[in-house]
């Protein structure tokens, strides 16, 4: 009793001051993943299945803007057009595009009816070109609901649009989904990217079925017309380069209705991430645009972050002082403290993964959670020298 007394009673103002900040950063990151990052994964779990009648379905306008995307069209399209959906229409506005895209847009045409497709007049606005052919998708729209994929994306399922219509008979106006990567072996830093993938859409799922949507992926997401009307369209982000989806939702989101629909069945998929700089492109857009999003709930990930390093730098400096000073107790507490913090990212995050992703992370979760910020930092400056050329 006395050798464990004078353990407790040896440290300094200094290092009481260390051990308060380490346990301190440990509870705000363990409130993170309890509470922000697990509630995807729980809020699937505990959803009720619901069965709506075809008749009670809404009509849906699926939106697809592409430029030279001939191949991913003639590729990913009839998985779009084949859809198990009494209601809907695909609307394809072929951007500018010099490549076969037009054909293939008729040749399909042919086949499926319920297929529209328009154009961007040559020499538009290059600078907001993708927001206009958004624009004029919008407007030839006969459904008062609107579901946006990219042309290089395939829905998971035939049930894609039938899930979204779903959660539209809650009365949502904004839906947002999960959309998932699809990597070949021979992609650099592969595991990296599905993991700030999966990273990405857990933070703003989450805020979402919080009621505090922020933002939002392109490749999967859906809102009423009107939304778009009473914010007269993209005309407060016209100045911006990109935002055509995060920024807009960023403006029209707050205290709105929004649903989330994390189903397999809901789910959209990729594989045209096909090297490192097709990444970075992607990533990079949505990384520049962040800067310009507004309200609170985009800078809580900023604290998350800040927790985050903080967390292990005074594990570091707990770690170094207790063996200078000889104070096992806190070598070991601190020692507890990032094992239980470890054991609780691996659990939170792989559940979430099984789920959305099928893929799972073992002693890598540490790397990636640490390179995360650090590769957002450095897209962002990338992002920002490509916009001013």
């Amino acid at each position: 009793m006395d050798q464990l007394t004078s353990y407790i009673a040896q440290p300094t103002l200094t290092e009481w001051l260390i051990y308060g900040g380490l346990l301190f950063f440990f509870l705000v990151q363990l409130l993170f993943y309890l509470v922000i990052y697990r509630r995807p994964y729980r809020y699937e779990k505990h959803r009720a299945e619901i069965l709506v009648a075809d008749d009670q379905l809404p009509g849906i306008s699926v939106i697809i803007t592409s430029k030279n995307e001939a191949e991913e069209l003639k590729k990913n399209l009839p998985y779009i057009l084949e859809q198990d959906y009494p209601n809907y229409e695909v609307i394809v506005v072929n951007n500018g595009s010099t490549d076969e895209t037009d054909t293939v847009l008729k040749a399909a045409q042919q086949v499926y009816p319920h297929l529209y497709h328009t154009y961007v007049p040559p020499g538009a606005d290059t600078v907001n070109e993708k927001k206009l052919a958004l624009t004029l998708g919008v407007k030839a729209a006969n459904h008062d609901i609107l579901l946006f994929t990219e042309a290089y994306c395939k829905p998971c399922s035939t049930r894609w649009i039938h899930e979204y219509g779903k959660e539209f008979t809650k009365g949502r106006e904004l839906v947002l989904g999960y959309s998932r990567l699809s990597l070949s072996p021979d992609v650099p830093m592969r595991r990296f990217i599905r993991f700030d993938n999966l990273i990405h859409h857990l933070g703003f799922l989450s805020m979402a079925i919080d009621g505090k949507a922020y933002t939002a992926i392109g490749r999967n997401m859906a809102y009423k017309k009107a939304l778009f009307f009473e914010q007269k369209g993209f005309s407060p982000i016209l100045h911006i380069d990109g935002g055509e989806f995060d920024l807009f939702i960023n403006r029209v989101a707050q205290g709105k209705n929004t649903g989330v629909v994390l189903s397999r069945a809901s789910m959209t998929e990729t594989n045209v991430v096909d090297r490192f700089s097709t990444w970075r492109s992607l990533k990079s857009v949505y990384v520049y645009t962040k800067q310009f999003y507004r309200g609170s709930t985009a800078r809580l990930f900023g604290w998350e972050t800040l927790s985050m390093y903080a967390f292990y730098l005074l594990f570091l400096a707990v770690g170094i002082v207790s063996l200078v000073t000889g104070n096992l107790i806190a070598l070991i507490t601190c020692c507890l403290l990032f094992l239980c913090l470890s054991a609780i990212q691996l659990i939170v995050i792989n559940k979430n993964s099984q789920l959305l992703d099928g893929k799972r992370y073992h002693l890598n979760l540490l790397l990636f959670d640490l390179s995360r910020p650090i590769s957002n930092g450095l897209l962002r400056i990338y992002a920002n020298r490509r916009n001013k050329r």
